[in-house]
């Protein structure tokens, strides 16, 4: 290992500026632990059906995918992202964009390997949405299908009030999570302990089941049921994982010390003993397989339960819509996406946001998704292969992560190697459910890579353009001293995607009205590959010329721009001259693209489709936080 492999960034377990307190343990596990959490509400009742269908399950096939469960749960997020992924932090932060701006896949030249990386890269970030879909859907259902065990004659309700739920958590989502968040640790530390209870007391009634702490349990049982049913039980089993993957996602709101502590301590025990229970009381009743969860509590006790879990199922949804709509963000600011109208539901918080745009597509395919499926069964076959195959990508990303800091090729293939192959086994299992409804999620996957990637080439298509007709800045300097312009008082800003050459919209300007203002900044603003840029490095200033600036903004993906914010930046700073800020015009593009056949670029119809996500983006000076009685937008078209 190279010396600065020995200090890398991941390396610090407690996480800047956190302290480790109770509060923040607990706010872990309604946000972190959520989706992993309410994982026993169908995990285990998939992996015995899998392993034994049509029949009540034996009591190997019972042994066997609780063994498989908990080693499951111990190598896959105990070892390889408890202990391994959440070093691969980008200063603090975690997730798949912040990955991918770590390995500086963002600029990749076309046809290069960074290239390849970033579309592999992209297709994991999408994949996210496609799990953000199916995630409310099934853990929703599963709580609400509790009702049939007691009541069936309420079977046919199950699905409207799921509905309803849905509805209600998605309508509830333009007021902030952080009236719902005030709850979410708690009902979840209640939750846990609720389920080690539960497992406590199922296990004492066939402790035998404990037997599934050998691993051959596993082993044994997939070796001998056949290469279809061991692949079904094993992908039946990584349900009981699916959730791991925010352990990393949400590395930069809890650190990685917060995150293993709440998950050593209480969560991957409390997860434990309730499989273990359950396991049990199929032991002493194979009948209970048509929900084990359920049937480990007492009779008494099954309408509070069912309270209790739909509560702890919206709390698991609530933290993957907030991820969704924290990953739009990054995505847009690093140019992946277009930019949409995001809204902060709290003053005091950057990380509280609500994208209205997002939150109804993913309500739509939420609700599609339950219409379609109908119960918890059928989605089961849709949930895991998204996952298995984002899990399979991360690995892969953090073991070049590791390789950019230094580690040695061996220990690299050693190590994520030996992880991938897990994941791959997964993927394997999973993707015999493609045409169980795998297909659900990868399409969704796949229409948000394309948009992604349509959107990254014609932005580089626009800037081509953009190049070939902004003058440079010798040349425009020299017609402002051939011909000079009439003087219009105060100042102007003119926006710039690039930081060098005239904006276009300054050109036209200058052209057809012959004028310009007595002072003008022309602004760039750059999104970094690190989460934040603090504020006394947010701005470089050159002079142009005596009256011409030009600004450069800096943020980084965990950021909103806001050019008066980075004006004011500089002018604190004594980079800028406050009188450029003094009734201050600003002046965007307002680009309206046609797509040309002769161009080289992307086909006709992928071109179409840039245009309309082009015209429909929110409007730049909105985008950059500028006062619209303050904004002039000059229309200019753009062939690509």
């Amino acid at each position: 290992m190279s010396q600065d492999a020995a200090h890398l960034p991941g390396a610090d377990d407690s996480g800047p500026g956190r302290r480790l307190g109770a509060g923040l343990l607990v706010a872990t596990l309604g946000v972190v632990y959520g989706d992993i959490g309410t994982s026993p509400l169908y995990a285990l009742k998939e992996a015995v059906r899998a392993a034994s269908p049509g029949g009540p399950p034996p009591a190997v096939a019972v042994t066997g995918a609780v063994s498989l469960i908990l080693w499951a749960l111990i190598l896959v997020v105990a070892l390889k992202y408890a202990v391994l992924i959440l070093r691969a932090d980008n200063r603090g932060e975690g997730g798949i964009v912040a990955m991918l701006a770590l390995l500086g896949a963002r600029h990749a030249e076309p046809g290069s390997r960074q290239a390849l990386l970033l579309v592999v890269g992209l297709v994991g970030a999408a994949l996210l949405y496609g799990d953000g879909a199916i995630t409310p859907a099934i853990s929703v259902l599963s709580a609400v299908e509790g009702l049939r065990v007691d009541a069936p004659a309420l079977d046919r309700f199950i699905v409207p009030i799921a509905l309803a739920i849905l509805v209600g958590l998605f309508l509830v989502q333009r007021r902030g999570a952080a009236f719902i968040g005030k709850i979410f640790g708690p009902v979840m530390l209640v939750w846990f302990l609720v389920l080690a209870a539960l497992g406590l007391g199922g296990i004492a009634q066939a402790p035998q089941i404990l037997t599934a702490i050998n691993p051959l349990r596993a082993v044994e049982f997939t070796a001998h049921a056949g290469l279809h049913v061991g692949f079904a039980m094993l992908g039946a089993a990584f349900l009981a994982v699916t959730g791991g993957e925010a352990m990393y996602a949400d590395l930069g709101h809890f650190g990685a010390r917060a995150i293993r502590v709440a998950w050593f301590t209480l969560v991957l025990p409390a997860l434990v003993i309730h499989y273990f229970g359950q396991g049990a009381i199929l032991l002493v009743d194979p009948s209970a397989a048509e929900n084990p969860f359920y049937r480990l509590a007492p009779d008494l006790l099954h309408y509070p339960l069912i309270g209790l879990a739909t509560l702890a199922a919206v709390i698991a949804s609530q933290a993957v819509i907030s991820g969704v709509f924290s990953l739009t963000r990054q995505s847009i600011q690093l140019g992946f996406l277009p930019p949409l109208r995001i809204v902060h539901t709290a003053p005091d918080e950057s990380g509280q946001i609500y994208v209205p745009l997002v939150n109804w597509l993913l309500a739509a395919a939420t609700l599609s998704a339950v219409l379609i499926f109908r119960s918890s069964d059928a989605l089961a076959g849709a949930y895991g292969i998204a996952v298995s195959l984002l899990m399979a990508i991360t690995t892969l990303l953090a073991g070049l992560v590791a390789r950019k800091w230094g580690y040695g090729l061996p220990v690299v293939l050693a190590v994520n190697g030996f992880f991938l192959v897990i994941d791959l086994i997964f993927l394997s299992a999973n993707s015999v459910k493609l045409f169980e409804g795998g297909w659900f999620p990868l399409l969704l996957a796949g229409i948000i890579a394309f948009l992604m990637l349509t959107w990254r080439k014609g932005n580089a298509c626009m800037e081509q353009a953009r190049i070939a007709l902004r003058p440079p800045e010798a040349q425009f300097l020299e017609g402002l001293r051939r011909e000079p312009p009439t003087t219009l008082p105060g100042a102007a800003a003119f926006l710039s995607s690039a930081t060098e050459g005239i904006p276009l919209p300054m050109m036209r300007f200058v052209e057809r009205l012959g004028a310009l203002h007595a002072r003008v900044v022309i602004v760039t603003a750059l999104f970094e590959e690190t989460p934040t840029v603090p504020r006394d490095e947010r701005a470089r200033v050159t002079e142009i010329s005596p009256d011409i600036r030009r600004v450069v903004l800096r943020y980084g993906f965990m950021q909103s721009a806001s050019i008066p914010e980075g004006l004011d930046c500089a002018v604190h700073a004594g980079l800028l001259p406050k009188e450029f800020t003094e009734d201050l015009t600003v002046f965007v593009g307002h680009e309206t693209i046609i797509p040309v056949s002769d161009r080289r670029g992307m086909s006709d119809w992928r071109e179409a489709v840039f245009a309309v996500m082009q015209n429909n983006a929110e409007r730049t000076g909105a985008h950059f936080c500028v006062p619209a009685r303050q904004v002039i937008e000059i229309g200019t078209e753009i062939e690509i």
